[in-house]
């Protein structure tokens, strides 16, 4: 493995950047990790969601879109949710968008040298096997809800 994610501070500014995000493979699953994403990013960000999927006509009170090309903005981050042997197709669909997505995120357990490289190329940020919601979550103070210690001390939350 010799492709690396970019660098803790270089995730925390994406993080900061980034004002849309499209979920793809979101579920309307209460028990499904993308679920649980969806409802973080929805009620602890400031974040445009909008949920992909094309056998779920609702996530989360959301419309739910049947691919990125029926979005009615390109988001900033895909946040993708599918089986490996499907990333390929979710890039293509990434790539054939107009100008604006700028980060390409794989979540855990989704890892492909070739296709970052492929995404890199074509001038976007990738990052592979992290949770947008950990992420923003430890860039935020918010891991101490679920019993991680944030490193914070202080006894304020911090504001948004």
């Amino acid at each position: 493995m010799t492709w690396e994610n970019p660098s803790a501070t270089a995730r925390q500014q994406i993080l900061r950047e980034t004002r849309t995000v499209a979920v793809v493979g979101a579920s309307p699953n209460p028990a499904r990790a993308s679920n649980f994403v969806g409802t973080y990013l929805l009620a602890s960000t400031g974040y445009d969601v909008s949920f992909v999927n094309p056998n779920a006509d609702e996530i989360l009170g959301r419309p739910v879109y049947r691919s990125l090309a029926d979005l009615p903005v390109v988001p900033d981050l895909v946040d993708v949710f599918r089986r490996p042997q499907d990333l390929s197709g979710v890039l293509d669909e990434v790539l054939a968008l107009p100008d604006g997505v700028r980060t390409f995120w794989l979540q855990f357990g989704l890892f492909d040298e070739d296709l970052a490289r492929r995404a890199e190329a074509a001038g976007l940020q990738v990052v592979m096997d992290r949770c947008l919601k950990v992420e923003h979550a430890r860039f935020h103070g918010g891991l101490h809800l679920a019993g991680f210690d944030t490193g914070v001390i202080s006894s304020r939350r911090r504001e948004r």
